[in-house]
């Protein structure tokens, strides 16, 4: 019997902790979805990238700290968010961070690897990718290859693929913009496919304040990308969320997202919610409590 979903309601862990799943990434592993997120214990600045699992998203088992805090890039005065992991064709995984300074004026991504999708990761170190800023990340992976999906303030959102060891950008695929202002793109970018056609998702540049999310879709990472649109009602502030991460779930997909709180970080809530895909439309309806498999996409 999967748990029940109570979406804006801060997680409980298995130890009977606040669990740490903001800026989520999530992959799966075997029967379970492994999930990194970021630490606030110390608030904005760097304590650990936490590492839990899942079988249902309502009920979460703490597997260790992939990451802690250390020298340079990821000493407990840097910013370290959005921790993303893929694992590579032979089996090591590879740990993506937004790297920054307090006054965000590095810019950069970070690297770490290890052998087990739960760590402990071993730091690696940083790039601009090919020499862009990079802010809020996602990832994606398809056929052995994986993308950065890469936040630009200057020229927008980059889809980088890789290099084959995942360790750094090699080209890029694509950039898109906002409409409305083109000279940017949205953040917090993630990146699904569904029936052929790729789907990006991302938030507007609001900082701490929650705005209505968007939606572009493709037939392929190149483009033609469509025009963005909502995906939430109009207004809802996609129910008061920022999205982290979209995962693939049986026929239908997962949307996870953070309720911040910029007074206190540490207990910001996660909204979990189940998320349509229907041709190039993708909606999402809010629950109250729901259990996931029990809605199709």
């Amino acid at each position: 019997m999967r748990g029940t979903i109570r979406p804006g309601h801060v997680v409980i862990d298995d130890r009977g902790r606040v669990a740490q799943l903001h800026g989520i990434g999530v992959q799966r592993v075997g029967d379970r979805w492994f999930a990194w997120g970021e630490d606030k214990t110390a608030g904005s600045t760097f304590t650990a990238v936490a590492c839990y699992s899942t079988d249902d998203f309502a009920e979460w088992r703490f597997e260790g700290n992939a990451l802690e805090a250390g020298d340079g890039d990821i000493g407990p005065d840097r910013i370290v968010e959005r921790p993303k992991a893929l694992r590579r064709p032979d089996g090591m995984w590879v740990l993506l961070l937004h790297i920054d300074t307090v006054d965000y004026s590095a810019a950069r991504v970070g690297y770490a690897i290890a052998e087990r999708p739960q760590g402990p990761y071993r730091y690696l170190g940083s790039e601009r990718p090919l020499g862009t800023i990079s802010r809020d990340i996602g990832v994606y992976q398809e056929d052995g290859v994986g993308y950065l999906l890469s936040e630009d303030r200057e020229n927008g959102l980059h889809i980088h693929r890789l290099r084959d060891d995942y360790l750094g950008a090699e080209t890029t695929v694509a950039t898109l913009r906002q409409e409305r202002r083109p000279e940017i793109g949205y953040e917090s970018p993630t990146l699904v496919k569904h029936e052929g056609r790729y789907h990006l998702f991302g938030s507007d540049l609001t900082g701490w304040s929650l705005n209505d999310n968007m939606h572009a879709t493709a037939p392929a990472l190149e483009g033609p990308w469509s025009a963005w649109s909502g995906f939430a009602p109009d207004g809802s502030r996609t129910f008061d969320s920022q999205v982290s991460v979209v995962v693939p779930m049986g026929d239908g997909f997962i949307y996870v997202g953070d309720r911040w709180r910029p007074d206190d970080l540490f207990h910001s809530p996660t909204v979990i919610l189940p998320l349509r895909i229907v041709g190039e439309t993708a909606t999402l309806e809010w629950r109250d409590a729901w259990r996931a498999g029990e809605e199709r996409g």
